[in-house]
């Protein structure tokens, strides 16, 4: 019989956003490579497209305003009843599991208690985010032994990038159980604008030909720190007021921004929240600017955001406010500015934006098709997921 690989998640499609994306991938690569692939998650909240070879056993769960599944309580309201879940069912031959850390502990109680081998994906280092979002020191110290006791129990961890990577083993994790995988997106949806198979009924119509267009597209949080975009661009409209900028994308950050935009420019920062991804795709598409940021000395550092592969999978050079691994892959492959996590600093870069040329925009997706490939990701994380599999009996 195939393996049977069991995936613990809170969020999956049709969840938009880049860990259900992800996970999805991870899945299908994992049906490729011959096995089945059960996902245990949450109610869908749309329709739901299946996958040949992927089951998912789905229950409700709480969530935020926005659909969400954030904050404490909503991820208890998952981790719970997860204990049964896993402890239920045919015993898998490997189970793998995303944040919160909780639902790692969990993932390693029951696969004890069930003597399987788990996986812990890490698109990020929670503990990190924990303090980036000012959280009380007794919930630092929690969240940072719930993400040890997950990570040092997993057979392999996945990392995104070398330097959480490299994070884990000094967090205590063998190095030879830890598999570097990367991170990109769906080269397929995002991808530059094709005018002879634009449908004029959906494309979004955005500013005069020769205005300035910006956009940023995935999560708002606050070690993302994007307040300084929207005042960096409020800057540049009294020398350019046909510019418009658009944020697309969920976080705890929205909210805030939405009445920063309303006071600083209502008629040109546009927020419309979570959308489908072949509309950022186009939105991205025909933006001269990509943006992405992230607020120094949080300890989020090591993310390398998904915002990149998507905008230069458009053609699309990223202007990045900040430090970090994204500053670093921007600034080494030429991939757009890497300015300070300053608005005078975001303005200045954008005074000097232009429309990309041709040129520039291949050589931006070339790259990406290279470098930011969620389906190579995920087959590297599926031959990562492999090595762990339980011995035959």
């Amino acid at each position: 019989m195939p393996p049977l690989v069991r995936i613990a998640t809170r969020t999956y499609p049709p969840d938009v956003g880049a860990a259900p994306f992800r996970l999805r991938a991870l899945a299908r690569a994992l049906v490729e490579a011959g096995c089945e692939v059960e996902v245990v998650t949450t109610s869908a909240t749309a329709p739901e497209t299946a996958d040949p070879g992927v089951a998912t056993r789905r229950r409700p769960v709480l969530r935020d305003a926005d659909g969400a599944v954030r904050g404490y309580v909503p991820y208890l309201s998952f981790d719970v009843p997860l204990t049964a879940r896993l402890l239920t069912g045919a015993r898998p031959d490997v189970v793998v599991h995303e944040p919160p850390p909780t639902t790692g502990v969990v993932t390693r109680v029951t696969s004890a208690l069930r003597r399987v081998p788990y996986v812990s994906y890490l698109p990020d280092v929670w503990s990190q985010g924990a303090v980036a979002a000012g959280a009380p020191a007794p919930v630092l110290r929690a969240v940072a032994l719930a993400e040890q006791a997950a990570l040092r129990g997993a057979a392999r961890v996945l990392a995104v990038t070398a330097g959480m990577a490299e994070e884990v083993v000094r967090g205590g994790v063998d190095p030879a159980r830890v598999r570097v995988v990367g991170n990109g997106v769906d080269v397929d949806v995002f991808r530059p604008a094709d005018p002879a198979t634009a449908d004029p009924a959906t494309a979004d119509p955005g500013p005069p030909a020769g205005d300035l267009r910006v956009v940023y597209s995935g999560t708002m949080s606050e070690w993302q720190g994007a307040e300084v975009l929207l005042r960096g661009f409020a800057r540049v409209l009294r020398e350019r007021p046909g510019a418009r900028l658009t944020l697309v994308g969920g976080g705890v950050d929205v909210p805030r921004l939405r009445a920063l935009a309303a006071e600083l420019a209502p008629h040109a920062i546009d927020l419309p929240g979570t959308v489908a991804p072949e509309r950022a795709a186009r939105l991205l598409a025909g933006a001269d600017l990509a943006l992405a940021s992230l607020v120094p000395g949080t300890g989020y550092d090591l993310m390398s955001p998904t915002k990149i592969y998507a905008a230069t999978a458009c053609g699309t050079p990223v202007l990045f406010a900040g430090v970090g691994t994204g500053a670093a892959v921007v600034r080494e492959h030429g991939l757009g500015v890497v300015v300070d996590h300053d608005p005078d600093a975001v303005a200045a870069a954008l005074r000097a934006a232009t429309t990309p040329d041709p040129a520039t925009r291949a050589r931006l997706r070339e790259w990406a098709l290279a470098h930011g490939s969620l389906a190579a990701a995920a087959r590297r994380a599926a031959d990562a997921v492999l090595e762990a599999l339980r011995p035959p009996r």
